[in-house]
């Protein structure tokens, strides 16, 4: 009998052919096959309005205050065809799954109630098209810094005045770093704005303030009452309804629910405020995750910048060894504070937004400072641990019981309100265990959602040769920093994986559900954008080996033992070399358009995320940023097609995709590093997954499963006709592995793209598939159960898929078959008794394929001329 049962734990419903049950520690369709759900965020572009990305000054201001910026062309274009281009594309790189990024600000920027429901319609219509596609979606209500008017994203403007804030002057104080205003309003250089420096903001007077509000505000600063509400109450409340309401547009779609959005991540990335700090005079070492770079004032310091008094704080450096202190620097703000004006508000009322503050609440000076925190005359802490016990019993907070559990029981109950049978994705602050949650809200349907990244590497953007178990060290595994130090690449990767074991083991507080690492990824623009030929005369422009050798090890930590759920940060369908994902100067987009290869047919013109010196290199005017950067109506003939730098692409909407010669070519064309993040995994197991391996320079695969006789699938719980006549024991449905083109093409699938061949073309050999009936192939179409659509394999369009792969196959026991990039794999379950465990070994026929052009270091290139020489001794040294 199959694991799942045949209702639902929340509903007591049927469960349809679709459903995928959250059971056993895994994602289970409902035939009772493990799946894993691979995929990645769409999108970082999502974080701002199109045509506003963060080093854009023009407008930034202007469109917070009249609540007019519109988010509709997030993360997609649909009326050009560049989402079929888009969608095809990662559906290609075998993703089965996105993270549907979505702001407070893309649905309540107007106002306080004012929603915005052409953009939830447009979202309902882009999520209709990623159905088409055969993804499965769980909705992401992203944060990072509490607003793009706070140095990040998320909430709309006009949350920050109603917290009494006047965001106008967070340069000045240094409340926030902002992007658009960086170094001074007056004389703004965003593209000099130091990498990862945004987070630094966690550590500043307007994020610190206005978490504390958001999840707190009742205990710490009762005072702060807004039209009849306490601000918590008042912040909370919009929130929640904000994404109540777009779920409801979901539920209304009538075609989405379960099939499609499978469920919701709570608020991304909460972070505590000052809830928990110990003494306000000092930074705490152990609070959140806050970056040491720049200037770095205490808690007592800040609150002085804010009622515009100069203080002289530390300054950091962040060096391959961690951060260093770096001096001082002084800070004056020459009298301006970060609160609001009380002229802002006459008698009390907001003349545009309309709430009425509690005359106890004063504008224009610090609420902390009104609660008897500090005093602003001599700037002493009044009471330094004010927020270390809760004011209404005195007891030691504990941030994650005490507070953000209470929030996300009530985002939760109201998304299920909408979607009763979503799956609620508990996302924690980040590297803090989730608190204990009861089955009275879980239901059976849940996931511990977590992020990872290599952060050494993220903050450096450089690939080292050392690296550390930061998690570890978090949470005291080692008595002093060098302990946790990690030398070579064999260790960081060792490291890698056993700190994402730890986030896995977070999940069994909660029960026996699974776990989604909700964002991994890596920097591309590394070592002074060298892949984008920034440095060395362009030598290296191209060269993605350091980028792919750290997004492996990443990845590679979730494979292993630990077999987990990811979504790769990110996709971003406007990403380019001069300013990232427009977004703070953060560069993790997989793909970029700056990165096609040139033609001498088109050139393209991308949307106001590109630097203006690469528009003006391209012919005609540069395209409306509604559009997703790629699209038909961005395509011009080339004025000049040798020129260098010049952006040009081949195709755009979906009406040419002959225009690329083979699906290799397409799925690596503008792709960064693509060997390591389309790599191959399994997609739906008969068993459970016990170990996943994958070289990637040989391109050879292992995976290991353990089958009990309770794993026996049914193809009827997928829709599917029963199997008349099964072989002895075998299993009526099969394990699905997903197989890359860009590491298993065959040659025929190589030979129309030029920029790639065999490492060896000798004895290379297309694959040699069994026969499966049209049953058979229809699961293997879709491990979900979904029937077959055209664009469940928009690689078909490029050729027969029985030609598309060349593999050597080993198998423990069973019997295989291939269609497209899909390998079905059967054998046999036991009907009684002990488990089995079998494995498999996937490696390409004729050898890896070596990309042309591709680049190696002089000590690289040596190895391999000493492996050749010297067989397989050199490999192992």
């Amino acid at each position: 009998m199959p694991r799942v049962p045949s209702t639902s734990p929340a509903t007591g419903a049927p469960t349809p052919s679709h459903f995928i049950h959250t059971t056993d520690s895994h994602f289970v369709d409902n035939a009772g096959r493990t799946i894993l759900l691979r995929g990645i965020n769409l999108s970082g572009a999502d974080k701002a309005p199109v045509g506003a990305p963060s080093h854009l000054l023009q407008r930034f201001w202007e469109a917070g205050e009249r609540g007019d910026a519109s988010f509709i062309g997030r993360p997609l274009n649909l009326d050009d065809g560049s989402a079929d281009v888009h969608l095809s594309r990662l559906k290609g790189w075998g993703f089965n799954a996105l993270r549907y990024v979505v702001t407070w600000e893309a649905l309540e920027h107007a106002g306080p109630g004012k929603f915005d429901y052409d953009f939830m319609d447009y979202t309902v219509r882009v999520l209709r098209k990623c159905k088409e596609y055969g993804f499965r979606i769980f909705m992401d209500p992203h944060q990072d810094i509490w607003s793009r008017f706070s140095g990040g994203s998320g909430a709309p403007y006009w949350t920050l005045l109603a917290c009494g804030i006047n965001p106008h002057n967070f340069t000045a104080t240094q409340a926030a770093i902002l992007h658009p205003e960086y170094p001074t309003p007056a004389n703004p250089k965003p593209e000099d704005l130091p990498a990862m420096i945004w987070s630094t903001n966690y550590g500043r007077l307007a994020s610190q303030t206005l978490f504390t509000l958001f999840f707190a505000g009742r205990e710490f600063a009762p005072k702060c009452i807004i039209d009849g509400q306490n601000i918590q109450d008042y912040l909370q409340s919009h929130f929640i309804a904000a994404f109540g309401e777009l779920a409801d547009r979901i539920r209304d779609a009538g075609d989405l629910l379960d099939e499609c959005v499978i469920g919701w991540d709570s608020m991304n990335e909460p972070y505590e405020g000052f809830v928990g700090y110990a003494d306000l005079n000092i930074v705490p070492q152990k609070q959140g995750s806050t970056l040491k770079k720049g200037s770095f004032p205490t808690p007592a310091q800040s609150f002085r910048l804010g009622m515009g008094q100069a203080q002289t704080v530390d300054n950091w450096k962040f060096t391959s060894m961690g951060p260093k202190r770096d001096g001082t620097v002084t800070i004056d703000p020459r009298g301006t504070k970060m609160w609001a004006d009380p002229d802002t508000e006459p008698d009390g009322v907001h003349p545009k937004w309309g709430w009425r503050r509690d005359p106890r609440w004063k504008l224009g000076t610090c609420i902390w400072a009104q609660h008897q925190v500090w005093d602003v005359e001599s700037g002493a802490v009044l009471v330094p641990d004010y927020f270390r016990y809760r004011p209404s019993d005195g007891g030691e907070v504990r941030f994650i019981d005490d507070y953000w559990r209470l929030h996300w029981r009530a985002f939760s109950l109201r998304i299920r309100q909408s979607h009763p049978e979503a799956i609620l994705f508990v996302a924690p602050p980040v590297f803090v265990p989730p608190p204990e949650i009861g089955e009275d809200l879980l239901k059976g349907r849940c996931c511990l959602s977590t992020h990872y990244y290599d952060g050494l590497t993220l903050v450096t953007r450089h690939w080292n040769w050392f690296n550390a178990d930061a998690l570890g060290l978090m949470r005291g595994k080692y008595s002093s920093t060098l302990a946790a130090v990690k030398i070579g690449e064999s260790a960081i990767r060792k490291s890698l994986q056993e700190q994402l074991g730890y986030l896995k083991d977070d999940a069994k507080i909660l029960g026996a559900y699974p776990t989604m690492i909700g964002e991994i990824g890596i920097p591309y623009d590394m070592d002074g954008k060298r892949a984008y030929g920034y440095t060395d005369g362009g030598k290296y422009k191209g060269d993605f080996s350091s980028q792919q050798k750290a997004l492996d090890a990443s990845l590679n930590a979730a494979d292993g033992p630990n077999v987990l759920n990811y979504m790769i940060w990110n996709y971003c369908p406007d990403n380019s070399h001069a300013f990232g994902d427009g977004w703070n100067m953060e560069d993790l987009s997989v793909w970029s358009p700056d990165d096609l290869r040139p033609t001498s047919r088109y050139s393209m013109h991308v949307s106001d995320a590109s630097s203006d010196a690469l528009l003006k290199k391209g012919s005609g005017s540069a395209s409306s940023a509604a559009a997703s950067s790629v699209s038909l109506t961005t395509l011009a003939p080339a004025e000049s097609s040798t020129e260098e730098g010049t952006l040009v692409q081949k195709r755009a909407g979906s009406r040419a995709f002959a225009d690329w010669e083979s699906a290799y070519e397409f799925l690596t064309d503008g792709a960064r590093a693509v060997k390591a993040f389309s790599r191959p995994y399994p997609q739906a197991v008969v068993g459970v997954p016990t170990d996943i391996q994958f070289d990637i320079s040989k391109a050879e695969y292992k995976l290991t499963v353990r089958v009990r006789p309770e794993d026996a699938p049914s193809r009827e719980r997928l829709g599917l006709s029963p199997w008349a006549l099964p072989p002895d024991d075998e299993a009526a449905l099969p394990t699905e592995i997903y197989l890359p083109v860009v590491h298993y093409a065959s040659e025929g699938a190589l030979s129309d793209s030029p920029r790639a061949q065999s490492s060896s073309t000798r004895n290379s050999r297309s694959v040699k598939r069994g026969i499966a009936d049209d049953s058979q192939r229809k699961s293997t179409d879709s491990f979900f159960g979904i029937t077959s659509a055209s664009t469940s394999d928009p690689l078909a369009l490029f050729g027969k898929s029985s030609d598309l792969l060349s593999l050597d196959v080993t198998v423990s026991e069973g019997r295989w078959t291939v269609a497209g990039q899909t390998l079905s794999w059967w054998y046999p379950v036991p009907s009684s008794g002990p488990a089995r465990e079998y494995t498999i070994v996937i490696r390409r026929a004729g050898g890896a394929i070596k990309t042309a052009g591709s680049f190696s270091t002089p000590y690289e290139s040596l190895l391999e001329r000493l492996s050749s020489c010297l067989g397989e001794w050199c490999s192992t040294m």
